[in-house]
């Protein structure tokens, strides 16, 4: 039997993705407004769009958290690994996720922020 529920999961999960892309928003962000672009408004109001739906969607997985007193702690972090442990109804729940892993579904989380900004 799984500790953590399939329907926690997700919850869990969105609080390890969003922070990332936050500052990966942010520091490419600042990439633009310093850079040698011609014009850099579409880029910066590009981000800018994202960066407010992703916000909005962590603000939303901290109350959920919150409410269902859940919790993520980021642990052990080496060359290929980085631990977490997902807290929740009286369990720890301890999780490896491969860094690569982790670069590429924050690269995917981010190309679908950004297409939800061109709608």
């Amino acid at each position: 039997m799984a500790l953590i529920s399939s329907e926690a999961l997700p919850h869990f999960e969105s609080m390890i993705y969003l922070p990332m892309i936050l500052i990966i928003l942010e520091q490419d962000r600042d990439s633009f407004k310093k850079g040698p672009f011609k014009l850099k408004g579409p880029y910066v109001k590009l981000i800018d769009d994202a960066t407010k739906l992703v916000q909005a969607e962590l603000k939303e997985t901290r109350f959920y958290l919150s409410r269902h007193n859940m919790k993520v702690i980021r642990s052990k972090t080496d060359d290929t690994f980085t631990e977490y442990v997902f807290i929740h109804g009286g369990y720890e729940d301890e999780r490896r996720y491969l860094n690569v892993r982790l670069r590429n579904r924050t690269e995917e989380l981010l190309g679908m922020y950004f297409s939800l900004v061109k709608k």
